[in-house]
């Protein structure tokens, strides 16, 4: 992959990570860049498909033609929604960007960080959740948590209800 920069979006299909992936569209992305997703599913054991093989390191780089095919995601362990399809399938034409997925498995704040460093990452777009201080508290914040620990810049893009 070579030209533009490497811009990543953590997704999990939620609103809130839906919100992230349109701000980072229409406020980041430009002409020859590539749009990295990346997904983090919870760690476990698998006996069948993609994931034993990539549990460890993560999936290879999965092109939106391959992730918008569902046996092939199916594979992984991973369903993406419509809306996010549609969203950047429309961003690759529009923008004439390049748009591809990274899976791990694992703790969502060490794997973020971690896909930062080995992609390399030029910058991270996330949501937040918007948990109370005491949920947060307990659960501890993914966002939080890679805001302080990434190796580049780290856009929080925050979940208010409507």
């Amino acid at each position: 992959m070579e030209g533009g920069r490497f811009v990543g979006v953590a997704v999990d299909f939620s609103a809130c990570s839906k919100k992230a992936l349109k701000w980072a569209i229409d406020n980041i992305l430009h002409k020859g860049d590539h749009l990295i997703l990346v997904t983090v599913r919870p760690e476990g054991h698998y006996e069948e498909g993609e994931m034993q093989l990539w549990e460890a390191t993560g999936s290879p780089l999965i092109p939106l033609s391959e992730f918008c095919d569902a046996h092939t995601m199916k594979k992984y362990g991973v369903n993406p929604d419509p809306e996010t399809l549609d969203m950047v399938t429309l961003a690759a034409r529009q923008k004439e960007i390049m748009v591809v997925l990274k899976i791990y498995w694992g703790d969502a704040r060490e794997k973020l960080c971690e896909a930062i460093d080995k992609t390399p990452l030029s910058c991270l777009v996330i949501g937040n959740r918007g948990l109370g201080k005491l949920k947060r508290a307990i659960m501890g914040s993914v966002s939080n948590y890679v805001v302080n620990n990434a190796t580049c810049p780290v856009t929080v893009v925050k979940h208010a209800d409507d």
